[in-house]
């Protein structure tokens, strides 16, 4: 006789996982958000095997010894290396399992509405090596919008902003599926590059990854700072004599390079409201846009793009958990979760893997 307990680890979760080019995020039925871990791994240049995944990966970032590199095998977010996101996912999946089984029921993924067929199998095939029996794939935009609360029954169209790491979905919902969309493999991440480049070039300091979040989170906003004079002390490598070396680094200095970003994903905006039909445009300009993603927590991002497009702009709970917790619904509703899942036909058709007692 198995107890029910040992019953419960063989029939695990049913998994919502956001792989994401920073972070992958996965939330579990009945027990919410269990992992928040940056999408990254440490390599072994000598024989090229993984020493570290997720969070003690980023910890090695910027001083990892002598062999070891720290890479994120997702760009743009689409897979860029196939076999380390494989390991990474299959990693992050048993982490976030509970009791350790090797079985999971389901899966529902989410992916960039430009997704190729070539980089969706990718993905497909990634999460059948992470020991995931049946796995469904669901456009980025359409799970944001039901994390942000937007119902599969509203017959009237949301416009949802999902401003990523690596990328910007911008998706038009209406009764529970996607009338317009547009994916940029651009986002946030694009102002620790800038900010790194700037350094570079007109300071003449090379800094890390540490040091540009570091600086991203102490100055980035899109409105002009109060005070422009603002500023804190940035140290790295100096870029003529190699030596250790540090500047001083102002608010109104960081700005422009911010406002540059965020103008970027604005126009964008704008330049997808323009492509609707009267009757979608007309719910937008009622409704307005939702903002989702990481990039939804940068200061004064809503207010910038409110008034770049004149329409109402507001920011959903816990916007970096939106996709997420959209994935994550699908759960509460089969028939909805086949109508709006992705999955090509025939590659997963007889993937499930059988249970062992």
């Amino acid at each position: 006789m198995l107890k029910i307990s040992s019953l419960k680890k063989l029939v695990t979760d049913s998994m919502a996982i956001d792989l994401g080019t920073a972070s992958t995020i996965i939330a579990v039925k009945g027990r919410g958000v269990v992992l928040d871990e940056p999408s990254l791994v440490a390599i072994n240049e000598m024989n090229e095997e993984i020493v570290a995944f997720g969070l003690e990966a980023a910890e090695m970032t910027g001083r990892e010894g002598r062999d070891v590199n720290v890479r994120a095998p997702l760009i743009g977010g689409v897979v860029a290396d196939f076999e380390r996101t494989k390991k990474m996912l299959a990693y992050f999946v048993k982490k976030a399992k509970t009791g350790g089984s090797n079985i999971s029921l389901q899966a529902v993924m989410s992916l960039v509405s430009d997704v190729t067929h070539v980089e969706q199998r990718a993905l497909l095939h990634a999460a059948e090596e992470a020991h995931i029996g049946k796995v469904f794939m669901m456009e980025e935009g359409l799970a944001a919008a039901f994390g942000a609360g937007v119902l599969p029954t509203d017959k009237r169209a949301t416009a949802i902003v999902d401003i990523g790491a690596g990328t910007t979905n911008i998706a038009i919902v209406a009764k529970g599926s996607i009338v317009h969309s547009t994916s940029e493999r651009y986002g946030s991440h694009a102002i620790n590059e800038s900010i790194a480049t700037h350094l570079r070039r007109h300071r003449g300091l090379q800094v890390g990854e540490e040091t540009t979040e570091l600086i991203k989170t102490t100055f980035a906003s899109t409105f002009l700072p109060d005070d422009l004079s603002k500023s804190m002390t940035v140290r790295g490598r100096d870029v003529q004599t190699g030596s250790p070396g540090a500047v001083e680094v102002t608010a109104g200095e960081v700005y422009p390079i911010v406002e540059g970003i965020v103008r970027r994903i604005a126009l964008r905006v704008k330049d997808t409201l323009t492509e609707l039909r009267p009757e979608v445009a007309a719910d937008i300009y009622d409704r307005g846009v939702i903002l989702t993603g990481g990039g939804a927590l940068l200061e004064g991002i809503d207010q910038y793009l409110r008034s770049f497009i004149n329409l109402p702009v507001t920011i959903a709970d816990e916007p970096r958990y939106a996709t997420v917790n959209g994935l994550l619904k699908m759960f509460e509703d089969e028939k909805l979760l086949t109508r709006v899942s992705r999955n090509e036909l025939g590659v997963f058709q007889n993937a499930e893997i059988p249970f062992e007692v």
